[in-house]
């Protein structure tokens, strides 16, 4: 469908509660969370609606739980509304939501996606040490301050790159904890607005996750990958596509490099792009696309009534 594209939240998104209404009200939605339970021989889904969040934030957790999330409602967005991935031009995940726009898009299993995110977030959790890496979000920032900023930072001999470029002014730096404090104060002395440490269990998208890299080459390797229904626009090169050891390359990378999300929305607006759909928890992606392109209208599709309203929007242009 011209102008649409689907996209998928990544971690921060998560909430006890999130899908349970997807998956009370939609048969098809219920059956990806048993699937996941199955793949995972966890009550995941358990632990998503009635759970401690501090469980659920466990990276572990997190990351097949907002996959999980954002593949019951496509799959009950095809299943009640007649739409599906294939109906739009592209799509897109933010990090973990990578995974989630390949498994929706036939690339990827869902158990395998579910095993794969599971591996994903213990070896990201363990690539360091607890203290030793940190990550910062300069706000008010451009690219040039930013890399001005980890230079500085990696005089002290640390590693400190940029993590993610997630909006104009919304960039996201990360390393060892000591090069990125340096690079905050840098920042804060060069006229970022704002530069400060986050709440965050590791440092992610940088270097330092090598080790979790390699394990996700590893895990990938033995994994079955077709094309998908649509061209991926990958985190990593913001640009679409539908070759499977491509895809698998760019899942491994990723672990390591940066998240290319300004860029990659800039590139599907491009294409023609006009409308998202945000498949899942949360609206932190159609937030930050408003500071990308004002143009692009965004819906969030996370509970019925939302899917509802999508499907009603989509079909009501496609009949203009």
């Amino acid at each position: 469908m011209t102008g649409l594209a689907f996209i998928f939240p990544g971690q921060g998104s998560q909430e006890i509660g999130m899908g349970k209404a997807l998956a009370d009200a939609f048969p098809a939605a219920k059956a990806v969370f048993a699937e996941v339970d199955e793949a995972l021989g966890q009550n995941l889904s358990d632990l998503m609606w009635n759970g401690d969040i501090a469980d659920l934030t466990l990276t572990a957790n997190t990351q097949p739980a907002l996959m999980a999330h954002s593949v019951a409602a496509m799959r009950a967005l095809e299943a009640e509304f007649g739409l599906s991935a294939a109906d739009a031009m592209f799509v897109a995940g933010h990090s973990l939501g990578e995974y989630s726009a390949l498994a929706s898009a036939g690339a990827i299993s869902l158990a395998d996606t579910a095993r794969l995110l599971r591996i994903r977030g213990n070896a990201m959790q363990g690539a360091v040490a607890p203290g030793e890496g940190a990550m910062a979000a300069l706000l008010g920032a451009d690219v040039a301050q930013a890399e001005a900023a980890c230079v500085a930072g990696r005089e002290t001999g640390g590693v400190c790159e940029l993590a993610n470029d997630n909006a104009p002014g919304q960039l996201v730096l990360s390393g060892s904890t000591a090069a990125v404090e340096a690079a905050c104060a840098h920042a804060r002395e060069n006229g970022v607005k704002k530069a400060m440490l986050l709440n965050v269990s590791a440092p992610f998208h940088c270097s330092l996750m090598q080790p979790a890299a390699d394990a996700m080459a590893e895990a990938l390797a033995g994994i079955d990958i077709k094309a998908p229904v649509v061209p991926v626009v990958a985190n990593i090169s913001a640009s679409p596509t539908s070759e499977p050891d491509t895809i698998r390359k760019n899942l491994v990378d990723q672990v390591t490099g940066r998240v290319r999300w300004t860029e990659s929305v800039q590139f599907m607006v491009g294409k023609g792009v006009t409308t998202t759909g945000e498949a899942g928890a949360g609206k932190v992606l159609t937030v930050m696309q408003r500071r990308i392109e004002k143009s692009l209208n965004g819906f969030t599709l996370g509970t019925p009534e939302d899917l509802e309203a999508f499907a009603a929007a989509i079909k009501g242009e496609a009949h203009v």
